[in-house]
């Protein structure tokens, strides 16, 4: 096979276009370069692997000398790597976009003649806010004062904070209910 032949078939693959109906299946976000499993988190695998790697190679230089210290880095960077993208699955922020973009016009507080794009920052803003603020314990409430900053900060939509702020409580309310029943 040429490397044109090559090159127009995969100009053809369309099985990495994540749309409505095969998100549902998860057959597309996030795929992992190499290895094609879902759930690529690159920055939680990285962060993961850089934190515990150290802490690893410091812990196997004491303890065994310059071998061990390489050893420590190899085993902790696989293990903080693993655990960072652990981490990093609790949200899948393109899920979450795909579900409120399929879902806002049916929410009670949807308002003829607005669009997702009016809604948009607000969901983002709430389940960002969540993975930010709610793993340290804090309720919607403690910190609503944050949220709407961060919401105005990042504004696009036509929506004030009085009514983007219900977007907001419900992406809040779907990313704690995942990150206690585990990944979406």
């Amino acid at each position: 096979m040429s490397l044109n032949n090559r090159t127009s078939s995969t100009d053809n693959d369309t099985s990495n276009i994540v749309t409505s109906s095969n998100v549902h299946n998860q057959n597309n976000p996030n795929r992992d370069p190499l290895s094609g499993e879902l759930g690529a988190h690159p920055l939680g695998a990285g962060v993961g692997a850089a934190g515990t790697g150290s802490l690893a190679t410091v812990v196997g230089g004491v303890v065994a000398g310059p071998i061990g210290a390489v050893v420590g880095a190899v085993i902790g960077s696989v293990a903080g790597g693993l655990a960072g993208k652990d981490v990093a699955e609790q949200l899948n922020p393109t899920l979450e976009d795909i579900f409120w973009r399929e879902n806002y016009s049916s929410t009670p507080y949807f308002e003829k003649g607005t669009t997702y794009a009016d809604y948009q920052t607000a969901y983002r803003a709430g389940y960002e806010g969540f993975d930010r603020y709610g793993h340290s314990g804090h309720s919607y409430s403690d910190i609503e004062e944050n949220l709407q900053r961060d919401y105005e900060k990042d504004q696009t939509g036509s929506l004030p904070w009085e009514k983007a702020k219900h977007a907001v409580r419900d992406a809040w309310n779907r990313a704690a209910s995942s990150f206690q029943q585990g990944p979406l």
